[in-house]
């Protein structure tokens, strides 16, 4: 299929129509061929110039992401951050834009390494309240964790298709305000070229995507959205809430706590602390060597501390089920004491 003929073209209007309501907008969503980190890049790189000030809100590897991203970007970064297992308060995002001039604030929705969900409802109307821009990364929180862009004063936000959205790597999806686009309107001069948003948006309006686009992934995104919609998109993230909530209490039945303090624990992930003694490296190993179920531990300062438990996507109560009785077996064959049939 010709990602510039007529085909394609339809496929394209259908799947983002069917994202507006996941992303709960009526803003046009924009296709890239892409990972969730380009996306990330796209949202800086558009809505800031050299020299502009940002203000990170970071608890998590992907929020210290973010500030790389910008610093690479020639930005004038700062950090605002709170301890890994907790999230940023939004009052002291408040002080820091009373005390100084901010043209964006660049937080992460669903922080994945730790399990915390952000308030982004508290934190938009903060942001809303002056002239900065709001810019949320929820690549793993699109699809299994409410997000209402519009409602909440979210100027810029960008996803990925291999999430919750349940499609392989290769799409990344930005949706932007009206406030942001005039911000980009007033400057074009910042320097960017393929992920220029202006560029993205004179395509879609033509029924296509700036750039080559990784056709067969957006056939599958598109389905996936179909998919959502015929079960309902309350309903998904219904089921996300329960997938989760059996996952937390099987866990604490297991002797694993949550990771996070967060008032709102993700319904997307979901971070455990290993108790002292117990490496979480060797039980995700266990985990796949014996039982060939892929879960993760961390790759950052949290190695061997956590385990990581996705519950997103084409997922069911009965595939976590099926992980916990895995993951007592784990303990049992590592010789981690456990209650026999917990």
């Amino acid at each position: 299929m010709s990602h510039r003929g007529p085909e394609f073209k339809e496929v394209l209007g259908e799947t983002t129509k069917l994202l507006q309501p996941v992303f709960g907008t009526s803003n046009q969503v924009l296709l890239f061929a892409s990972s969730g980190t380009g996306v990330m890049e796209a949202s800086l790189a558009n809505m800031l110039g050299e020299g502009d000030r940002a203000l990170v809100v970071s608890s998590g590897e992907f929020g210290e992401r973010f500030l790389t991203i910008a610093e690479n970007l020639g930005l004038v970064a700062d950090a605002i951050e709170a301890p890994w297992d907790e999230v940023v308060d939004p009052d002291a995002v408040a002080r820091r834009l009373a005390d100084s001039d901010y043209r964006a604030v660049v937080a992460v929705h669903n922080e994945s390494s730790t399990g915390a969900v952000t308030d982004l409802e508290a934190l938009g109307a903060v942001v809303g309240a002056t002239p900065a821009v709001l810019i949320v990364d929820s690549v793993s929180g699109i699809g299994g964790i409410e997000m209402r862009q519009d409602d909440w004063g979210v100027d810029v936000v960008v996803s990925a298709s291999q999430k919750a959205l349940m499609c392989p790597p290769g799409i990344g999806l930005a949706s932007v305000s009206e406030k942001a686009w005039k911000v980009i309107e007033d400057n074009d001069s910042r320097g960017r070229f393929y992920w220029n948003f202006l560029r993205a948006r004179d395509a879609a309006a033509q029924g296509q995507t700036a750039f080559t686009t990784p056709v067969s992934t957006v056939l599958g995104l598109r389905e996936a959205l179909r998919m959502m919609h015929e079960e309902g998109l309350s309903d998904v993230l219904a089921r996300h809430l329960r997938m989760a909530t059996d996952l937390r209490a099987g866990g604490e039945t297991l002797g694993l706590p949550l990771f996070t303090k967060a008032s709102t624990a993700s319904n997307t992930v979901t971070g455990f602390a290993t108790p002292d003694g117990l490496d979480g490296t060797e039980v995700v190993r266990h985990m796949y060597e014996r039982f060939g179920t892929v879960i993760a531990g961390a790759r950052n300062r949290l190695k061997g501390k956590v385990l990581r438990i996705g519950t997103m996507g084409a997922c069911e109560e009965t595939d976590i089920r099926q992980d916990l009785l895995e993951l007592g077996q784990t303990f049992e064959d590592i010789g981690w004491p456990v209650e026999s049939g917990a």
